[in-house]
C-alpha cells in the first residue's frame, strides 16, 4: 500500500493523498501543434515515393493504434499494401469489377490496377466490432474512425501525406475479401501514403461559431419527445 494513502475501514477503499491528485503540467508541444495546424489531405496523384520505410511505417501504425477503445477490444486492425503488392491487388480488383460490369469500356480495364499504384503505400483500416461484447458497436466503429485519423497524423508528423478515401474495392464485399477482410469486418478506408509533391493551400475550415456550441442548463429542449 502507498505509504500516503489512507483506508476508511467503514467501506475499504483508499483516500487518495492530496499530492496525488495535483495536476500534472505537460507544456504544450509548440511543434507538434503546428504540425496539426499544417494537417491536410493531399491528391491522390500528389503521393510519390519514397514512401515511409519499415522503422517509420512501425511508428506510424503504433501511434495509430493510440486510441480510445472502450472495454480494450481492438475493434480495427490494418492491411498494409506496399511494393509489387500494389498491382497484384489491383489486378485482381480490375479482374473482379470486369466481371460485375461486363460493358466496362476497354479504356478503364485497368483502372484499378493505375489507382493502386498511384501512393507508395496503402494502408486498409479495418472496422471490426465484437456484437456480443458489452460496449456497444457504435462506440467501437468511432474507435475505428479514430484509429485512421491517428494514422493519417502520424504520417504527418513523420513528414508524410495520405489520403483516406472508400471507394469501390472498400464499399463491395467480393473487392474487400481480395484484401482479406472478414465476414463481420467493414472496410472503413484506404489510406494512402506518400510524400507530397506540393503543399496544397488548405481548403476552407468550419468557423468556431458554426459547430462549438456550450450547453446551459436553462437552454429550451429541441426534442418534442418525452424522455
Amino acid at each position: 500500500m502507498n505509504q500516503h494513502s489512507h483506508v476508511h475501514h467503514g467501506h475499504g477503499t483508499a483516500t487518495p493523498d492530496p499530492a496525488d491528485t495535483a495536476p500534472l503540467i505537460v507544456p504544450p508541444a509548440k511543434e507538434m501543434l503546428a504540425r496539426l495546424e499544417a494537417r491536410r489531405s493531399a491528391p491522390l496523384r500528389g503521393l510519390v515515393e519514397p514512401g515511409p520505410d519499415r522503422q517509420e511505417l512501425a511508428c506510424m501504425l503504433r501511434l495509430a493504434a493510440r486510441v480510445p477503445d472502450h472495454g480494450r477490444l481492438v475493434p480495427w486492425r490494418f492491411i498494409v499494401v506496399e511494393g509489387e503488392a500494389r498491382r497484384q491487388a489491383g489486378e485482381q480488383l480490375d479482374a473482379l469489377y470486369a466481371q460485375q460490369n461486363p460493358d466496362l469500356p476497354a479504356a478503364k480495364a485497368d483502372m484499378w490496377t493505375l489507382y493502386m499504384l498511384r501512393a507508395p503505400l496503402m494502408v486498409v483500416l479495418v472496422s471490426r466490432p465484437d456484437p456480443a461484447a458489452k460496449v456497444p458497436e457504435w462506440n467501437q466503429v468511432l474507435s475505428a474512425g479514430a484509429a485512421g485519423m491517428a494514422l493519417t497524423t502520424a504520417a504527418a508528423a513523420l513528414g508524410f501525406a495520405t489520403q483516406w478515401l472508400l471507394k469501390w474495392p472498400g464499399r463491395d464485399p467480393q473487392a474487400a475479401a481480395l484484401f482479406g477482410v472478414k465476414p463481420g469486418e467493414k472496410v472503413a478506408g484506404f489510406i494512402h501514403v506518400g510524400r507530397p509533391v506540393r503543399l496544397n493551400e488548405d481548403r476552407p475550415r468550419p468557423s468556431l461559431d458554426e459547430v462549438v456550441s456550450y450547453w446551459s442548463p436553462d437552454q429550451p429542449s429541441t426534442s418534442k419527445e418525452t424522455p
